[in-house]
């Protein structure tokens, strides 16, 4: 199998855009009019977050199709001083170093979208938005290890000044 397009273009064109399916299924927006909901209600709005769990399931599985991970001439951001991406030649050495590391990132998000699959079967929205924080974190994880490492000790601390969102605590409606 040969690949056609680098980790970088993967991601922008297969893998981001159909993770939104599953990250834009289930959002609250407060505003001084109240809380907007968005979820999955039709058959159709169900549908496309299965179609975008099914594929990100199968697509970052051709990350282990070996592959530039950016075009040819692009180094990312990762030039100058305290540059905040790795450039692909250090993300490739990274990979090369420890390929169980790399195998077991592609896994854990194949997990979280397997897990996205099952709960679109059963169209359950409080269990999808749970789960997306799983895609997210999978994703996350993966980018601080190859992408951005620079940034994990931000992205530790605005995860440790979170709060989590508690669905037993919402009021119940009259």
């Amino acid at each position: 199998m040969k690949a056609v397009v680098s980790v970088k273009e993967l991601m922008r064109f297969t893998i981001d855009p159909l993770a939104d399916n599953i990250f834009d299924a289930v959002t609250w927006d407060i505003t001084k009019k109240g809380i907007a909901e968005t979820k999955p209600t039709t058959e159709e709005d169900w549908e496309k977050v299965k179609i975008g769990a099914v594929t990100l399931a199968e697509a970052i599985y051709l990350l282990k199709v070996p592959r530039p991970f950016a075009p040819d001439g692009d180094v990312n951001n990762s030039t100058g001083p305290n540059p905040p991406e790795l450039s692909p030649a250090q993300i490739k050495a990274k990979v090369d170093k420890d390929p169980v590391l790399w195998d077991a990132k592609i896994e854990a998000l194949r997990n979280a979208a397997k897990e996205i699959m099952q709960i679109a079967d059963r169209k359950d929205v409080d269990a999808l938005f749970e789960a997306s924080a799983d895609v997210d974190n999978a994703c996350e994880a993966c980018h601080l290890e190859y992408w951005y490492p620079g940034d994990r000790a931000a992205v530790d601390e605005d995860a440790r000044q979170r709060a989590r969102f508690d669905p037993s605590a919402r009021k119940k409606k009259k």
